[in-house]
């Protein structure tokens, strides 16, 4: 049976049950007088729009979670393939021009790692490259002097939600800081880091303890001290403030501050931390508990 006559035999079909109804209502309002029939009527039309419109509705968002599953597995997949190229440029070392490598060296205050030429030719916001074994965070940190560049761009300065991780603009890697906070997204995906939260289990801890995070200038291992939720506070809020605890002053600063950290933790890592340690914040959304809630890691370099 050809095309046109499957449709027509369809339409036809179609018709023939439209009649049916039809009779059926007739002999089921057979018995009322006008107007009842013609209120009866009316509501099952109102019902039948209420219907058509309904199945409208639901067809738009089918059609807006069909874009959107689509648009998500694109943004996944760019992001996948972008780390993934920019991890291979970073264990290639330094294989680009010399004359770069110098121009390049020379816009910096101390030798860079061979291992970040390459990269920092393409960006020079780099600033090192934070990874745990075991886990999916394995990406380049970012630095620069606006706070909200990296929550919506990646490394090739494209326009992503995942945005990059990234370095508060107040830290120097070379000074260094007393405290390196780093911040990432919580993404659902899991990507950047929307697995930090899984610290909070003490046994996941205990199994993935170590942070290697390089600056582009040295390497460091960093053993992880402190987990603990809290949130960003009212400027005039009077209280500790963990993502202003960059550099202590003087021991008393540093211990007040770490003290404030003890109480807020999760449990004990058993790492003693003391003045004069140099630490790592890896700070993340998390909105389980307050709509501002962070979750965070702190860990203290030990290599």
């Amino acid at each position: 049976m050809g095309k046109c006559a499957r449709r027509g035999r369809e339409r036809q079909e179609q018709v023939a049950r439209k009649k049916k109804r039809d009779r059926e209502w007739e002999e089921k309002l057979a018995g009322y007088d006008d107007d009842m029939k013609e209120a009866i009527l009316a509501q099952l039309k109102k019902r039948e729009r209420i219907r058509k419109l309904t199945a409208c509705a639901l067809f738009l968002i089918a059609v807006a979670c069909l874009g959107y599953i689509t648009f998500y597995s694109y943004d996944y997949g760019r992001t996948n393939a972008d780390n993934e190229s920019l991890a291979a440029m970073k264990h290639a070392g330094g294989n680009v021009q010399l004359s770069l490598a110098y121009t390049l060296a020379a816009d910096r205050d101390a030798p860079v790692l061979d291992e970040f030429v390459n990269l920092l030719a393409k960006n020079k916001n780099l600033i090192g490259w934070i990874k745990i074994d075991d886990t999916n965070i394995d990406y380049p940190v970012m630095q620069n002097g606006d706070r909200e560049y990296y929550l919506t761009h990646n490394f090739n300065q494209e326009s992503d939600k995942n945005g990059c991780i990234f370095m508060d603009p107040d830290c120097d890697v070379l000074k260094p800081s007393t405290n390196l906070i780093v911040y990432g997204h919580h993404m659902s995906s899991g990507k950047m880091f929307g697995k930090l939260d899984l610290y909070k289990d003490q046994t996941y801890l205990r199994a993935h303890d170590t942070i290697q995070f390089d600056t582009i200038y040295e390497k460091g291992t960093y053993k992880i001290a402190y987990v603990f939720m809290d949130e960003v506070h009212p400027d005039n809020e009077i209280t500790f403030k963990y993502y202003q605890f960059i550099d202590a002053n003087s021991e008393e600063e540093f211990n007040s501050n770490i003290s404030a950290i003890e109480k807020m933790a999760l449990f004990d890592a058993n790492i003693n931390v003391t003045y004069g340690d140099r630490l790592l914040t890896l700070s993340t959304c998390d909105k389980t508990e307050t709509k501002d809630g962070r979750f965070v890691v702190i860990a203290k370099k030990v290599g």
